[in-house]
């Protein structure tokens, strides 16, 4: 039985002791667990998936943008299946945000866009194309 499976048992009859997380007798390690909020706080950039299903989904985009630590991995298929006109618009908007945070957008599937402030470049090669709004 693995290390974790036992720890797992004594904990599930109460039997967790702190000799159970020491290495040869010396002093335990510990490691401590933060919620969502103090990994969001605590990290110099963050990745975050949206989906746009409408063009009003673009604002949290846009606002992830602009707080300035965001990378936006952005799922445009809902959209494009239900609205090529509205998705046009949608990439425009991102593209005006990321021009005036001199950031960069690009698709790197014909379902995903990754968006990003000044905090990152998008490395662009053959499969990864600069999104035009033609």
């Amino acid at each position: 039985m693995g290390f974790f499976s036992q720890v797992k048992d004594k904990m599930k009859r109460g039997e967790v002791l702190e000799e159970d997380f020491t290495e040869s007798g010396g002093e335990g390690e510990y490691v401590e667990l933060g919620s969502d909020e103090e990994l969001e706080t605590s990290s110099k950039i963050i990745v975050k998936p949206f989906t746009l299903v409408d063009f009003e989904d673009i604002k949290g985009v846009v606002d992830s943008l602009r707080e300035g630590n965001t990378i936006s991995i952005i799922n445009i298929k809902p959209l494009k299946e239900k609205d090529i006109n509205e998705l046009k618009r949608a990439i425009a908007k991102l593209r005006k945000t990321c021009d005036a945070l001199e950031g960069e957008i690009a698709g790197f599937t014909e379902d995903i866009v990754i968006a990003t402030s000044a905090i990152a470049k998008i490395h662009k090669t053959k499969q990864v194309e600069e999104l035009s709004t033609e």
